[in-house]
């Protein structure tokens, strides 16, 4: 539990929030730079926690911000997957270089959810250029968190790790033989599959430390059919989950991935499709509807960093003091599919917030603020994927 830790030990947490289909910029972007800006229609469901986040326009990932829905996926890794040939960590998200820090700390180094289809995200890949699929299903998420493990599968698990032997291993010598025999290209796609599965190994390693230890109790628990229940009230459980995973510190690392909305419009009073309404061309009945759905995903945000502030920690602070919680899109404006200028809010974390910071278009690099909060997350690291550098202006408290 969250409560072992004393003082200074209290760690940080990052938590990654994803919408595919971004937001309307004149809804998310004050018009005015610094503190003293006017809250536009989505940053007004978190006015109270104005001085507890910071706005950014200008940030996008330069040439590679292009390809409409085919780019959102370089959200928190700056890098299309098509381009991360040749790179160290290939397009590896910054919640993924996170959790290669936490490693064995806690039960599960980072978790990747989402509301939409099961493996249909992307938003988290790892340094083999491999995505890793989220979530979806709300009571295996509670199971995996929460609920004790049978003895007849503990056993199991048990048993397996006791007599795993590493494939790679095995097949060693033969794939150092069959590396020579092939081009470049097909060199790199068997380094990158070897090196998923070294991930996914030390992954099962990591999972066998924490077999004889028990899950943490909660005293809460999802209603009835939860994976059955509308888009609007299936969200805030996902919310719900990720702020006990924190708590609990079963997880310092979370993703969390919002797109379509299911079947009966998500239970919002809207007559089109989201994609549809994305797709406004500035016209205002499909703007009105949009905002609808565009304000939930501002407020549920609200929610959660109201449960963060209640959270009380050992060292005198709050769980959203201690959280980094970064709200935001691989898509600046879905209307024209553009991926420039994306909408990026970041709060909590122990920066100094309060303000809309404003960046010149294609000269700062979002991955400069990714810089920022993996250096705040304890990576000694000068580079992330395309940065240049850590974020001017964005300080610590």
């Amino acid at each position: 539990m969250a409560d072992k830790f004393k003082g200074k030990d209290v760690p940080t947490r990052m938590v990654c929030v994803g919408t595919n289909f971004g937001f309307v910029p004149h809804l998310f972007f004050p018009k005015e730079e610094g503190a003293n800006y006017v809250a536009p229609e989505l940053i007004q469901q978190l006015e109270r926690h104005r001085r507890n986040f910071t706005i950014f326009s200008g940030l996008d990932h330069g040439v590679e911000g292009v390809g409409g829905h085919q780019g959102v996926h370089a959200f928190l890794s700056g890098v299309l997957s098509k381009n991360s040939r040749g790179l160290p960590e290939k397009n590896i998200s910054v919640d993924q270089k996170a959790a290669s820090h936490v490693g064995a700390s806690t039960r599960y180094p980072s978790m990747q959810l989402t509301s939409g289809s099961e493996g249909g995200s992307i938003l988290s890949w790892n340094s083999a250029g491999v995505a890793i699929p989220p979530i979806r299903d709300l009571r295996k998420i509670f199971a995996m968190l929460f609920q004790p493990t049978g003895q007849g599968e503990l056993s199991s698990l048990k048993k397996a790790n006791q007599q795993q032997i590493s494939i790679l291993d095995l097949v060693e010598s033969d794939a150092r033989l069959l590396k020579k025999r092939v081009g470049i290209e097909d060199r790199e796609k068997i380094d990158q599959y070897f090196t998923s599965i070294r991930s996914l190994e030390k992954r099962l390693t990591q999972s066998a430390a924490w077999l004889d230890r028990p899950k943490p109790k909660v005293s809460y628990s999802l209603p009835n059919e939860p994976n059955e229940m509308d888009f609007v009230d299936r969200v805030p459980l996902y919310y719900d989950l990720a702020t006990l995973a924190l708590q609990t510190d079963s997880t310092r690392v979370i993703s969390l991935e919002f797109s379509d909305l299911g079947p009966n419009s998500g239970g919002f009073p809207v007559t089109r499709g989201y994609h549809q309404l994305t797709h406004h061309g500035k016209v205002d009945s499909y703007i009105k509807e949009l905002s609808i759905i565009e304000r939930f995903h501002t407020k549920q945000f609200g929610l959660f960093l109201d449960k963060l502030t209640a959270i009380k920690e050992p060292n005198g602070k709050n769980l959203l003091d201690n959280t980094m919680a970064l709200l935001g899109s691989g898509m600046g404006n879905a209307s024209s599919h553009s991926n420039k200028n994306l909408p990026l809010l970041l709060a909590g974390g122990g920066f100094k917030h309060g303000n809309h910071m404003r960046f010149e278009p294609g000269n700062t690099p979002a991955s400069n603020l990714f810089l920022s909060m993996l250096q705040r997350f304890g990576l000694d690291t000068d580079t992330f994927n395309r940065s240049s550098g850590t974020l001017t202006g964005l300080e610590t408290a």
